[in-house]
């Protein structure tokens, strides 16, 4: 018996209205699982802090070939398509063994978030980061990859991280340095020293008219030792009655002209000593450049003109740095004391 139009038609809306139901039930599920997502991507960001802003991340890890927005010359030198302007770059030179100095100069005069260190860079014209080198032990790069996720203010160095390879990390920092910075000066120095950066920016700034400095704690002849290194090399380089003069290596700093040179070396253009700072200063010796002393770059305690102060010359450095690192912080007369205006 064929169906009325009655019955057709009440079928006809039954069909359309659960048609529709799902239409709407499936668009409901969609829009609940787009939420949760945007809400899951929301919260990972935010568990990932400075990831999310819009600056690009200050560690950088710096190889001898084209990679993230480098350009490798014929001499093997890493040339940035755009270097940071700054006035000074302050490379502190740290191993793996020293996870627990960073952390101490993180609680002291280095800061420990990238927002931190930008107002630093602001207020002093100065950049900071850990420079540090590479290593086969798997454990060991994968700590170092979670510093980094955490702290972002490394250079990384495509170089063995090794003491008696020192004066290669050397050179291989300032070039690498050169390359990402354009910068009026190139600061070494080492991860257990306490510093003031803010009188060191009012060193770098003051005006000179030698355009090749070679800026340090100057010193001549044999020098101290640590009781856990072994003797510097003796220096018997002689110029008529002088000795050859040399930064010791915890600070110094090299002019924008100097490390220029310096990048245009091969790196078997010069010899290597066993010690970086002998290196450093028998090569400033051949370049001819103008050596300036600052004794407040070595004082043994703070004062009120101090720089960096370490323990000379019992240590190249502070002797227990962890620890004394904390408490030179704690005093007033390292961390509160006001920064004196520059002599010219």
């Amino acid at each position: 018996m064929p169906s009325s139009p009655k019955y057709l038609n009440s079928r006809q809306s039954l069909s359309l209205a659960r048609r529709s139901t799902a239409l709407i039930i499936s668009c409901l599920i969609i829009g609940i699982a787009g939420f949760v997502f945007g809400t899951s991507a929301i919260l990972a960001a935010s568990r990932g802090g400075y990831s999310c802003k819009n600056s690009e991340p200050r560690s950088v890890r710096v190889v001898w070939e084209r990679d993230r927005g480098f350009k490798s010359g014929s001499d093997g030198v890493v040339l940035s398509e755009k270097r940071h302007k700054v006035m000074g770059f302050v490379g502190i030179q740290t191993g793996f063994g020293s996870v627990g100095r960073r952390r101490s100069l993180r609680k002291t005069w280095m800061p420990s978030d990238p927002q931190g260190l930008q107002r630093l860079e602001e207020s002093t014209g100065l950049a900071f980061r850990f420079v540090i080198g590479r290593t086969n032990d798997k454990a060991k790069m994968a700590e170092l990859q979670n510093e980094i996720a955490e702290y972002d203010d490394f250079l990384l160095l495509d170089i063995e991280e090794q003491y008696s390879k020192l004066p290669y990390k050397t050179l291989a920092f300032f070039k690498a340095a050169y390359a990402l910075f354009d910068s009026e000066f190139y600061v070494k120095a080492d991860d257990d020293i306490y510093l003031r950066p803010d009188r060191l920016s009012l060193l770098l700034a003051k005006e000179r008219s030698h355009s090749q400095t070679y800026l340090g704690c100057m010193k001549k002849g044999p020098v101290f030792t640590d009781p856990k290194l072994k003797w510097y090399e003796p220096l018997s380089y002689m110029l008529g009655n002088e000795y050859f003069l040399h930064a010791y290596g915890p600070i110094y700093a090299l002019s924008a002209d100097v490390v220029a040179s310096l990048v245009a070396l091969r790196n078997n253009s010069f010899r290597m000593f066993s010690n970086e700072d002998v290196t450093i200063g028998a090569w400033m010796l051949a370049m001819n450049v103008k050596h300036e002393d600052n004794r407040a770059l070595c004082e043994p305690e703070c004062t009120p003109s101090s720089i960096a102060v370490w323990d000379i010359p019992k240590c190249s450095g502070l002797c227990n740095p962890e620890k004394k690192l904390l408490e030179h912080h704690q005093k007033e007369s390292c961390s509160k004391s006001p920064t004196l205006a520059s002599d010219d």
